[in-house]
This record gives C-alpha cells, structure tokens and sequence, in this order.
C-alpha cells in the first residue's frame, strides 16, 4: 500500500490512510455497523492530511501498514462513479465511438470509478458550479446510480482490500496522460445508467 501510495503521489495525485478490513470485524474503525467498512479515511482531518509528500505518506503507511488508500477528489481530479453494469457498458461505448477515456478503477465489481478534470475548487465561490449528482461523504448511500465525487468528497483506491476478499483494482490504470473533461463523459455514463435501470 506505501509503494502504491507513492505511486499515486508521483502522479501529483494527493492521498492517505484510509480504514483496513479488520481480523475479526469488517472494518478497523470503531463504528459499530460501519457503513462503508474499508472504504473510508482513517481519520476525520483527512482533508488536511491527504499528501504527495512522500516522507509524510511514509510516516503515515508505518503507523498502519496495511491501510487502505483514500484520495481526495476535487482537487486534481473528479470521479464519476456508476454501478459496474453501467461502467461495462459505458466502457463500450467509449471504444466504440472513439472517446477519450482517463483511468478507470473496478470497486469490487459493484462500482466503477471514471476519473475526470475537475472542476476544482476557484478561489471565488461563485465561479463553483454544483450538480445535483455531487456526493459527500455523508450522502453516497443516498446515491445509488451515478455520483459525481468532487471537492470535499474521496474514493478508496487500488490496490485497497474490502472485506470478503473484494479488491479496488484498475481497468484503464492512470498513466500521466490528461484527464478527460467531464462534461464529455457525463451525457455517455448518464445514458448507461440509465440503460440499466430500464
């Protein structure tokens, strides 16, 4: 996971600890019923202590070893996030019409991750546009189909382990190149999602 966490850093991509599958529960936290166990930071300041200073990300993965990694969206990248079905059939279409495509991660075989440009965070709060499928932390649950991770908002990411022996692992994995625009990938995921749900 440190090496990964490295990796990730090289890239200019911020992350840090995130919760590990626990020996005999589902999660390491202490959340009784933890509702998303493996797949969240391990500390509420993660905002603040999401790095690509490789000497922190060292300290941090020495404290825990085994933890999962957490990136931060919003800040150089967004992610779209749609259940598997929708992401297969979206990954098709990409191909098929030629698209750009930027990485794409596999949650478990539940959810794909599409990383996108984000649209940031301006230093004028007027210039943020906000979208009805833009999730937090707090409102993924309530976001079944397709959610729109950017500012405030994190991912758990390859190669991080969920409980049962489910994996975060990368179908297209980031190799430097520019993330696709968003606004692009939305109209081709938005259709997919609904495909399914028809």
């Amino acid at each position: 996971m440190a090496a990964a966490a490295r990796g990730y850093a090289a890239l200019g991509w911020p992350c840090t600890t995130g919760a590990q599958t626990g020996a005999d529960r589902a999660c390491s936290c202490d959340r009784v019923g933890c509702p998303d166990p493996g797949a969240h930071p391990v500390s509420g300041a993660w905002a603040l202590q999401a790095s690509v200073d490789t000497r922190v990300l060292g300290e941090q993965w020495a404290k825990r070893p085994g933890a999962n990694i957490i990136l931060p969206t919003g800040r150089v990248f967004d992610v779209f996030d749609v259940p598997a079905a929708a992401g297969e059939l979206a990954l098709a279409r990409i191909a098929a019409e030629g698209l750009p495509v930027g990485p794409v991660a596999n949650l478990a075989n539940e959810r794909h991750l599409f990383f996108v440009a984000t649209r940031g965070a301006p230093v004028d709060e007027d210039e943020w546009w906000s979208c009805h499928l833009d999730c937090s932390p707090e409102s993924v649950v309530e976001t079944p189909g397709m959610r729109w991770h950017c500012r405030d908002s994190y991912v758990v990411a390859p190669p991080s382990v969920l409980p049962h022996g489910r994996a975060v692992t990368w179908i297209h994995p980031p190799d430097g190149r520019r993330l696709p625009d968003p606004l692009r990938l939305l109209e081709v995921l938005s259709d997919s999602c609904e495909a399914i749900l028809s």
